[in-house]
C-alpha cells in the first residue's frame, strides 16, 4: 500500500502526504453486484485513519479536521467504506479518493467575512421595488376604499 497524497489547496499549499503506516485497511464481503463471486471475495474496503496520532497534519490542521468531521469520527478515527465496485482494488482506490477529498475540504481555513454597508444604489433599488409593489397592491383595492 502506498502513501496517500492529498492535492494542494487552501490550508495545505503544498498538499499532504499521509504515510501508509497511518492508514488501516480492512476487507470484508460486500453486498450488491458480483454474482456468485460476491460471496467468496472480500471486496468491501474499510479505510481507517487516526487523526489524533498522525504526524502528517499540523496542529492547526488537526484541530480543523477534528472539529469539522466530528460527526463522522469514532473517537479520533475516521473510517471510510467503499463497496460500490466488484473488485477490491477499485474499492481501495475509491476509499482513498474519498478520504483525500474529505481531508482536503476539512483543512480549508474558514473564510472571514468583512462587514460592509449596502451601496446607495442597492438601497435605492430596494426602496423603488417596495414602492412599486405597494402601488401594485393599492391598485387591487376596491374603488373608494379608505386608506
Amino acid at each position: 500500500m502506498d502513501d496517500l497524497h492529498v492535492p494542494p489547496g487552501p490550508g495545505a499549499p503544498h498538499g499532504l502526504r499521509i504515510p501508509a503506516a497511518d492508514l488501516v485497511e480492512q476487507f470484508s464481503h460486500a453486498s450488491g453486484p458480483g454474482g456468485q463471486g460476491v460471496n467468496t471475495t472480500d471486496s468491501r474496503v474499510q479505510l481507517s485513519f487516526d487523526i489524533a496520532t498522525t504526524m502528517a497534519l499540523s496542529d492547526v490542521q488537526r484541530r480543523r479536521v477534528l472539529m469539522r468531521l466530528a460527526e463522522r469520527l469514532s473517537g479520533s478515527v475516521l473510517t471510510i467504506t467503499a463497496a460500490e465496485h466488484r473488485s477490491q482494488r477499485r474499492n481501495r482506490v475509491a476509499a482513498r479518493e474519498r478520504l483525500s477529498a474529505l481531508l482536503r475540504d476539512a483543512i480549508v481555513p474558514e473564510a472571514v467575512r468583512r462587514a460592509t454597508k449596502p451601496t446607495r444604489g442597492s438601497q435605492r433599488r430596494r426602496l423603488d421595488g417596495k414602492r412599486q409593489r405597494s402601488e401594485t397592491k393599492a391598485a387591487r383595492r376596491r374603488p373608494g376604499f379608505p386608506d
